[in-house]
């Protein structure tokens, strides 16, 4: 048995974009634990998508040996999206590495992650990254950290990722001030799921850390949440390449192939025990709710079925996501998915692209309202407006709310605040960073931040604000479901949720969209944004014009008179009788309003 002095489990945790999986090579190259020649920008991103925009979406764990020390790291994702991820990946080490940069300083983020550092009482490292930087200030930088640490400045590592400089005093650091794990390898086995992925030869593969007892090949499983019976058909570790090693004790990371059909059935925060069972649950665990909604459609009607297959896949790598089928009379059949998050989403789409093949239509994405009806004491969770009931029924509807946090230079504080109360949202409190920048809290229904909150945001403080949000509970909200009608027909995909004093504003923008996009007809095409049955914003299409008399020559006027009449009694049945067919590109086009 491997003495648990000798292991050290820790993890790196930072705003997006501060260095991060850069960081990680380093300890890679440094530690040996992957040959020069085998090295690359980001190795412990394994997607395309995560290379090319710099971003962390799948956390990644590697063994490493440094002056006789095993070090277990966990590269963890740095996006408000995958905050849960990140929560397991900390539950699972003693320590945390909290990387800035020297450029952009303490971002929302960095606050964040500090924060669920601290709950879950990790040793926190402090290190500035990108000093080689020339518009790097190191100095205000340490200043910041120190003051919110509450530490000297001189005890925060100064670092530069990309060239190695100051690099293995962070590995000296880990080894001398992160606590080795605690456990027992005679106690009961239990053991931390903090990832899991789906593997095509072998099924479900679970990332653990083995908290009590140990793990041996072909040993029974249960897992606590979830119920689910297996076995270890493998376990090992990372290098960061899967490794097979005979066993895994407490206080260790590594894998176990589960041979499970789905990710569902071993989800992140659940407890893996053996025979005989340990009947006391790891803390922390709770099931990912989906936050935003919206519905997935292909661009031609016949793909259904190979999108049907590509989401089936997607969904074994992704315990996240939910689907269920939709058909709308637009579109077509497709999918509403909910999902962890806006970026969550960009994710899913961008994967069906490239690795599906998936050319895909995505509509503007809303959020679940619980909606609760009279003599019903549970709540209807309402993730469509034409899933909302006969309003009649409706006692009352609640959305959710978002704790919101703004880092933004000091000089544009009064824009953030008037662009995030233009947004429904109520300032909280603030509090100053530095003498130059502050983080301002809001509590902002989660409707207002999805559609271009952030990018209103970046636009008024020149690109200087990050932001972080979280689930601040539900609250009662006066919204009501408006429908669009052209000719008379209600057009179902544009259907919408608003709120009852910003109905007539956005209804008369829907329809000034329309008139602008719809092609015109030989009949004149009313277009109305309607609530209930009372009409809030109307516009007309003209109809196009046909000159009948252009035939006639000479002769009487009557004659003339005569056809105009008959024109006059045809459009007219047309109009009663016609049908408007509305263009794909038209509905896209107002989706996006």
């Amino acid at each position: 048995m491997k003495p648990l002095s000798t292991i050290r489990n820790f993890c790196i945790i930072a705003h997006i974009d501060h260095g991060k999986s850069t960081l990680a090579d380093r300890f890679l190259e440094l530690t040996g634990t992957v040959a020069k020649r085998d090295m690359q920008e980001q190795l412990l991103d394994q997607m395309d998508i995560e290379r090319e925009r710099g971003i962390t979406v799948k956390l990644a764990p590697v063994r490493m040996q440094w002056q006789g020390i095993e070090l277990n790291l966990i590269d963890t994702p740095g996006h408000v999206d995958f905050s849960y991820e990140v929560s397991r990946s900390l539950a699972a080490v003693e320590g945390a590495i909290l990387v800035v940069d020297a450029t952009q300083g303490i971002q929302a983020q960095t606050l964040a992650n500090l924060d669920l550092a601290k709950q879950q009482g990790l040793v926190v490292i402090p290190v500035i990254n990108k000093i080689d930087l020339p518009n790097a200030d190191v100095d205000q930088v340490a200043d910041d950290l120190a003051r919110l640490l509450h530490i000297p400045d001189d005890s925060i590592l100064r670092v530069s990722a990309k060239t190695g400089i100051g690099v293995t005093a962070i590995l000296d650091r880990v080894v001398r001030d992160v606590p080795p794990p605690t456990g027992s390898a005679e106690r009961p086995l239990r053991a931390l799921i903090f990832d899991s992925m789906f593997d095509t030869y072998q099924g479900v593969v679970t990332y653990v850390r083995v908290v009590d007892g140990q793990l041996l090949p072909h040993q029974h499983l249960q897992l606590m949440a979830t119920a689910s019976a297996t076995q270890a058909l493998d376990l090992g570790m990372f290098t960061p390449k899967r490794v097979p090693t005979p066993t895994l004790q407490a206080g260790e990371i590594g894998y176990i192939v589960t041979g499970l059909k789905e990710v569902a059935q071993a989800r992140v925060g659940d407890t893996i025990t053996g025979q005989p069972p340990s009947h006391e649950a790891l803390p922390g665990y709770r099931e990912l709710k989906p936050m935003v909604f919206a519905g997935i459609f292909t661009q031609a009607g016949d793909e259904y079925p190979k999108l049907r297959d590509a989401m089936g896949k997607l969904k074994l790598n992704d315990a996240a996501l939910s689907f269920e089928p939709e058909q709308s009379p637009a579109l077509g059949f497709g999918f509403r998915c909910g999902f962890l998050g806006l970026l969550h989403l960009d994710i899913v789409r961008e994967r069906l692209q490239r690795e599906y093949g998936m050319d895909v239509l995505v509509t503007v994405p809303s959020v679940g309202y619980r909606v609760y009806q009279q003599h019903q004491p549970e709540p209807l969770v309402v993730r469509s407006p034409l899933q909302l009931p006969d309003p009649s029924t409706i006692a009352r509807i609640e959305e959710p709310v978002m704790k919101l946090s703004v880092v933004t230079p000091t000089d544009t504080i009064g824009a953030v605040m008037q662009a995030t109360q233009d947004r429904r949202g109520t300032f909280l409190d603030m509090e100053y960073l530095d003498p130059s920048r502050a983080v301002l809290h809001f509590s902002i229904p989660l409707a207002s931040i999805l559609v271009d909150y952030y990018d209103i945001l970046k636009s008024v403080t020149s690109g200087y604000a990050s932001l972080n949000y979280e689930l601040d509970g539900y609250r009662p909200a006066d919204v009501v479901r408006m429908d669009i009608l052209v000719a008379g027909d209600m057009v179902e995909p544009l259907s919408t949720m608003v709120y009852r004093d910003w109905s007539q504003r956005a209804g008369r923008k829907v329809v000034e969209a329309l008139k602008e996009l719809l092609p015109r007809q030989m009949f004149e095409v009313k277009i109305q944004a309607a609530i209930g049955g009372k009409v809030i914003a109307s516009e007309r299409l003209p109809a196009m014009r046909k000159d009948v008399t252009a035939k006639l020559y000479g002769g009487d006027v009557t004659r003339k008179r005569k056809l105009l009449e008959k024109q006059k009694k045809g459009k007219a049945r047309m109009k009663a009788m016609g049908k408007v067919d509305i263009p794909q590109s038209a509905y896209l086009a107002v989706l996006k309003h």
